[in-house]
């Protein structure tokens, strides 16, 4: 539980600093924007078909005693609907050049606050980021890829809500790690060390990434997330 909190406390604190800098702030509304473009059209088309994918998942009842329940997952379909648009449109942001940003974003705080960048020393710029984008395509699209299945699971089974939780957790432990890991992969620390670090660190990685199934609110996060993980990996490395 002391995990959990600290990944709320460090996402807050990472908000909180990159709204005091001002180039923290320009990368950060420059990611906020696109998502928001983004996110607009997808959530418009998912909305759309909300009442067919409704019916698909449970017709209305014709009981009034019941009645209440179908409305009330009506409203919680919507919510989902319009936070699975807003991860999509960030998966969507991120392969095409938003990586690149974060990265920026995260050697702007270690900086900031440990006074130098560590990476490889002999390794030039250009390849550094092709790195990242190479690591950036299966660590976003997996765990995208995986609560998508869940969900339709969801839907095709009784366990619909069950699932829907779970889908949920592990859709925000990824996009946490997804900036929680920037600086390890630019230390080119191998992947699975990398992954085992994650496996370490789940309720952290939950908590962290707890603000980001709040929709709207959620892009404003992502678009920050950079600078609170960068600070958490400097206090759990010193060195």
């Amino acid at each position: 539980m002391v995990s959990f909190i600290k990944g709320i406390q460090y996402n807050l604190r990472g908000l909180g600093m990159g709204l005091k800098t001002p180039r923290l702030l320009l990368l950060g509304l420059i990611r906020f924007v696109v998502v928001i473009i983004i996110t607009i059209a997808s959530a418009s088309l998912i909305l759309v078909y909300h009442q067919e994918i409704l019916n698909f998942m449970w017709r209305r009842p014709e009981s009034n005693w019941i009645l209440w329940l179908w409305y009330l997952l009506s409203w919680l379909l919507s919510a989902v609907l319009v936070g699975l648009s807003a991860v999509l449109s960030y998966l969507v942001s991120q392969i095409l050049f938003s990586v690149v940003i974060m990265d920026l974003m995260s050697r702007i705080t270690e900086e900031a606050v440990s006074g130098r960048i560590q990476g490889p020393d002999n390794l030039p710029l250009w390849r550094q980021f092709l790195f990242l984008v190479k690591q950036e395509i299966p660590r976003a699209t997996v765990p995208v890829l995986l609560t998508l299945v869940l969900l339709i699971v969801g839907w095709l089974t009784p366990l619909g809500p069950a699932v829907t939780m779970l889908s949920s957790a592990i859709a925000v432990i990824f996009l946490a790690w997804d900036n929680t890991d920037l600086i390890p992969a630019r230390r080119l620390m191998p992947f699975g060390e990398r992954f085992r670090i994650l496996r370490r660190t789940l309720l952290f990685h939950l908590g962290f990434g707890l603000f980001f199934l709040i929709p709207f609110l959620n892009i404003l996060f992502l678009s920050f997330a950079p600078v609170g993980a960068t600070l958490y990996y400097i206090d759990q490395n010193p060195k």
